[in-house]
């Protein structure tokens, strides 16, 4: 396995199902960071037994400032390439192999799910409006901008290091890559969809556009 990957996971109560995902990420990669963002079931307690680096925020920060965290360690301790994916089993990691190979020849890769019946209705149509948004702010045509399952290169991670604490880091990442004119490449991934709909809500998704609007103008 190559060291100079890592793998960063952020969690917030994912004691049901984040074992099996990173024991799912160790047969492709041995550097691995959780960040356990202020979880208040089983989740640190978990992590834990399963001989990976451990990072704890005391109280819940987000999701964006949990990556960072996460990211900012690997780079420290000499990461060359980083694979972001979540901890609530969506995300396969039998996928790594195909992200790094798309990273050798582009600076993001990103994931993309297939916007079906299988994805909740009100994700699809957000989705596609913040896509849309991106398109005509930033000339970048994602399939899907709202998927966290991401590659890129510790140098690159320099350029599009985010300030979102929330859920906007992916669109915000998405805008540095267009105002820097980064190279990027999209691959398609299965992904499962729990009962219980997390992640991105409506009002996020009104905070996103306002924030895409935001980014053009001042960074």
């Amino acid at each position: 396995m190559n060291k100079d990957v890592w793998v960063v996971v952020p969690a917030h109560n994912e004691e049901k199902g984040i074992k099996e995902v990173v024991l799912g990420i160790k047969k492709y990669c041995n550097n691995i960071v959780v960040v356990d963002d202020g979880s208040t079931d089983g989740t640190v307690e978990i992590i834990r037994q399963l001989n990976v680096i451990v990072l704890e925020h005391l109280v819940n920060m987000g999701k964006g400032s949990a990556l960072k965290t996460g990211c900012d360690f690997a780079v420290s301790k000499g990461a060359k390439k980083i694979i972001v994916m979540d901890a609530d089993g969506q995300h396969d990691p039998k996928e790594i192999p195909r992200f790094l190979e798309a990273l050798k020849e582009k600076d993001v890769v990103f994931g993309y799910r297939s916007l079906n019946k299988n994805m909740p209705f009100i994700f699809r149509l957000g989705n596609s409006f913040i896509n849309f948004i991106i398109y005509l702010l930033y000339g970048i045509k994602l399939r899907d901008s709202q998927c966290g399952y991401r590659a890129f290169t510790s140098e690159v991670y320099r350029k599009i290091r985010w300030q979102a604490m929330d859920y906007s880091l992916e669109s915000e990442i998405i805008a540095k890559v267009g105002k820097k004119h980064l190279r990027y490449a999209q691959i398609p991934i299965q992904t499962i969809y729990a009962d219980k709909y997390k992640g991105t809500t409506i009002v996020d998704g009104l905070k996103i556009v306002l924030r895409m609007f935001l980014w053009r103008i001042f960074k």
